[in-house]
């Protein structure tokens, strides 16, 4: 027997994916809008943040996540950035990376039909100077991260994150999209190459 047929075949290893959320940083006049929330970690600060849900671009997932947890109707006017941040469940040990597509605009005032989303206390404004000195009542350390890119300047055009038209149909295989669009057959044989 080789040394290679020797060697047990192992199941291959499950493909790691970080998990992808989005976030707006909201300014008004100096101050920040932060949802207050219940964590398991106790009562947490965060930018209006969310999971993008399947069949939505960030876009759309930044807009819905910001009325869900602040009935405020955001309005994107640029892309700040993407961040990547890892972490570590307190209760369960839970080794999770996140990657948060970040957002820049402004909100309305909230719908008072609304309600906020479950877990979300209240909302706040706050400076950045307050944001600073409480980092452990940040949620995660991209809250600063993000409003730290946001005073520097960073920002980038909507249009440098896009969605491909089949987000929003269901999937086709490629034997059946390469069928679809295939030329069909010429009634006429080739021409001969002399």
């Amino acid at each position: 027997m080789s040394p290679v047929s020797a060697t047990p075949l192992q199941a291959p290893k499950a493909r790691w994916k970080p998990n992808v959320t989005v976030a707006a940083v909201i300014e008004r006049n100096g101050r920040f809008l932060l949802v207050e929330e219940d964590t398991s970690d106790g009562l947490l600060l965060n930018n209006p943040a969310g999971h993008l849900d399947p069949g939505e671009t960030p876009e759309q997932a930044v807009v819905r996540e910001t009325l869900e947890e602040t009935a405020c109707r955001f309005t994107p006017e640029s892309f700040l950035g993407m961040f990547m941040s890892r972490f570590r469940r307190t209760r369960t040990g839970e080794d999770t990376t996140y990657l948060r597509l970040t957002y820049v605009g402004s909100v309305s005032e909230p719908d008072p039909t609304l309600t906020l989303d479950e877990g979300i206390i209240r909302t706040v404004w706050l400076t950045a100077a307050e944001i600073r000195g409480q980092p452990e009542r940040l949620r995660s350390p991209l809250v600063l991260e993000c409003i730290e890119a946001y005073l520097a300047g960073h920002r980038y055009p909507l249009g440098i994150v896009s969605a491909h038209d089949s987000l929003f149909s269901p999937p086709v295989s490629p034997v059946a999209a390469a069928t679809a669009t295939a030329v069909p057959p010429s009634s006429t044989p080739p021409a001969r190459v002399a």
